[in-house]
């Protein structure tokens, strides 16, 4: 995947090696299954405080198709060929870019059932909170099904969609959908939400992250 220049021709073999690709196929399906039958006891998710790891993927609606981009440098093997931070452009998803001096609520999703209703709310709520980057990004899936999706629900947030599933292992996603809160500069801000909240939670921890940033000097966009 090349954010600047003609996307490069798609690669035959897997980016992932096969017990890689095999562990994220095992992960998305046991969150569908978590999902379905199960009310999870406890947070999943990046620790507060850590690093969100960085990563690019093709935006659902474009049409650049390759893997997820994780490489943190160049010819890092199975992750990628180029660090995932440089991958840039207007087809791609790049979390990195997402937290480039803003805050982000990042949604990671299966593309089934209703675990992507949280993207309508983070959209609902993006206007009261200017500066605030939303972004949700499929794990795995249909491509038509999620393109289908965005614009039955007439959703403008960049959706991005993992094809291999590498994002499930990356953000110790347990649950569907799981929201994360990410300061400027990529620091979790806490504990992720899982299952989809409501509104009313989703606000309160979206006023919460936009304090600390600001607490952190972010000043955000002129009002």
């Amino acid at each position: 995947m090349s954010p600047s220049e003609p996307a490069p021709p798609r690669r035959t073999t897997p980016r992932y090696g096969g017990y890689v690709g095999l562990l994220a196929l095992v992960i998305v399906a046991l969150i569908t299954i978590n999902t379905i039958v199960t009310k999870p006891n406890g947070v999943k998710g990046l620790a507060p405080g850590e690093q969100a790891p960085p990563f690019a993927v093709p935006l659902a609606l474009g049409d650049l198709n390759g893997d997820a981009d994780t490489a943190t440098r160049p010819n890092e093997g199975a992750a990628g060929r180029v660090p995932a931070c440089k991958e840039r452009g207007a087809r791609i998803l790049n979390i990195c870019q997402l937290y480039e001096g803003a805050p982000v609520v990042l949604a990671l999703f299966v593309d089934g059932g209703s675990c992507p209703d949280v993207l309508e709310e983070m959209q609902a709520l993006a206007p009261s909170f200017p500066g605030v980057r939303f972004a949700g990004v499929a794990l795995k899936g249909d491509r038509g099904k999620l393109r289908k999706l965005i614009r039955t629900h007439g959703l403008s947030l960049p959706i991005g969609i993992d094809n291999d599933g590498a994002l499930a292992a990356l953000y110790k996603v347990g649950t569907c959908p799981q929201v994360s809160f990410l300061y400027p500069g990529g620091e979790v801000q806490g504990d992720a939400l899982i299952n989809t909240p409501s509104r009313t939670l989703l606000r309160r921890r979206v006023a919460k992250l936009v304090s600390g940033a600001r607490g952190r000097g972010w000043r955000g966009p002129a009002r």
